[in-house]
C-alpha cells in the first residue's frame, strides 16, 4: 500500500508503541559474565584494558557470582589464571587447581541459581601460550606446530577436572579437530554425563582479543595461532565446523568474536538445532568504553545496540563484559 496510507512511523510514535512491537527481546537472563580468577584467597587487580574488570581472588570470585544471581544473569564464564605454567599444562587437569576451586566456592555462594561454565583451553596454563601441546623440535608458519591428537586427551582431563568440581557446562575453545567428540566421550565414561558442552565452534584468529590476553595472561609466547583458529574470511567453513561439534555431541554452539560475525551467528541458528551462543568479545568492550571516555559516544546505548544486534542475529545466548550493566540498565 503505497504513501500516504502506510505509515510504518505510526508505530514508533511512543515508547509504549515501540516496546508493544519490539521485535528482539533483551534480559539479563540472556547474559553470561567472564571472569578471570587468579590462584589467591581475595583481592581484585584491575585490567586496564578492560574498565570495569579485574582478575578476582577466589572470594572475590564468590562475591561476584552472589552479585550476577542477584542481577539475574544467566551464568558466568571463568578463565582461570593459574600460579605456574609448564609446556604440558599441568594446572589445567589438576582437580585442585585454579578453575576446579573457582567452580566450588561460586556453586558453595549461589548453589543452582547461576549456570557455571568453565572454559576448558591450555593456553593460560602453558608456558608457550597456546591452546594445545606443541611440538618444539618442529614448527609451522608463524610459530611452533601445535599437536592436534595429543592435546585432545590434555583437554578431556581439563574437562573432567572442571566437570568434577561442578561445572554445569564445560567451554572448550582450543579449536582442535574432534574436540568436542572426545570431551563428550571422557565425561560419559567419567560419570559425567549431565555435564553439558558449550562448544566454541566458530572462533577466528581475531585481532579483536588483544584485552583478553591481557586479562587471562594467555598471548603466545611465539607465533600466533592463525593454523587451528579460523580464519575471519570463511563462511561455509564456519556452518561446517558448527556442524561438526554438533554431530560430535555439543549442547551449544558459540560463535566468537560476535560483532564481526553477525553473519555467521545467522548463517549457525539457521543451520543448527542448538541454543546458539555468541562472544562479544574484550576488544568490542574496550573500543566502546575508550570513545566513551573521550565523550565519542554513549556507551550504554552503544552498548545496548550491539547486545540486541547479537540477538537479533540469532543469538540465544550472549557472553559480555556488558553483563552487569546492561542487566542493571534493564
Amino acid at each position: 500500500m503505497p504513501f500516504p496510507e502506510e505509515r510504518p512511523r505510526r508505530l514508533r510514535r511512543t515508547e509504549a508503541l515501540r516496546r508493544l512491537v519490539r521485535e528482539t527481546d533483551l534480559s539479563p537472563r540472556h547474559l553470561v559474565l567472564p571472569v578471570f580468577v587468579r590462584d589467591v584467597r581475595k583481592g581484585r587487580r584491575p585490567i586496564p584494558a578492560l574498565p570495569g574488570h579485574a582478575q578476582l581472588g577466589l572470594e572475590d570470585l564468590a562475591r561476584e557470582a552472589e552479585t550476577a544471581a542477584r542481577l539475574g544473569l544467566g551464568g558466568l564464564l571463568i578463565f582461570g589464571l593459574p600460579a605456574g605454567k609448564a609446556p604440558d599444562a599441568p594446572g589445567a587437569v589438576d582437580p585442585d587447581g585454579v578453575v576446579p576451586r573457582a567452580l566450588r566456592r561460586a556453586r558453595s555462594a549461589v548453589g543452582k541459581d547461576l549456570v557455571l561454565i568453565s572454559d576448558t583451553c591450555l593456553c593460560s596454563y602453558t608456558d608457550h601460550g597456546h591452546c594445545g601441546l606443541i611440538r618444539p623440535d618442529q614448527r609451522s608458519e608463524g610459530g611452533f606446530e601445535v599437536m592436534n591428537d595429543p592435546s585432545l586427551q590434555r583437554l578431556a582431563e581439563s574437562a573432567l577436572a572442571q566437570a568434577a568440581a561442578g561445572a554445569d557446562l564445560v567451554a572448550p575453545s582450543d579449536m582442535m579437530d574432534g574436540r568436542v567428540g572426545v570431551l563428550r566421550k571422557a565425561l560419559d565414561r567419567g560419570g559425567f554425563a549431565n555435564t553439558g558442552i558449550l562448544s566454541y565452534a566458530v572462533k577466528h584468529a581475531s585481532a579483536f582479543y588483544g584485552p583478553f590476553r591481557q586479562a587471562a595472561g594467555s598471548a603466545p609466547a611465539r607465533g600466533d595461532r592463525r593454523s587451528y583458529q579460523m580464519d575471519p574470511a570463511n563462511a561455509r567453513e564456519a556452518v561446517r565446523e558448527a556442524l561438526l561439534d554438533e554431530a560430535e555431541g555439543a549442547d551449544l554452539l558459540m560463535v566468537k568474536p560476535a560483532l564481526s560475525a553477525l553473519d555467521l551467528i545467522r548463517a549457525v541458528r539457521e543451520r543448527s538445532r542448538l541454543p546458539v551462543a555468541a562472544y562479544s568479545v574484550s576488544g568490542e568492550y574496550a573500543m566502546v568504553a575508550a570513545a566513551a571516555r573521550r565523550g565519542w559516544l554513549d556507551e550504554r546505548r552503544a552498548a545496548m545496540e550491539i547486545l540486541t544486534a547479537i540477538r537479533r542475529a540469532g543469538a540465544d545466548v550472549v557472553c559480555t563484559y556488558w553483563a552487569k550493566s546492561a542487566a542493571a540498565w534493564l
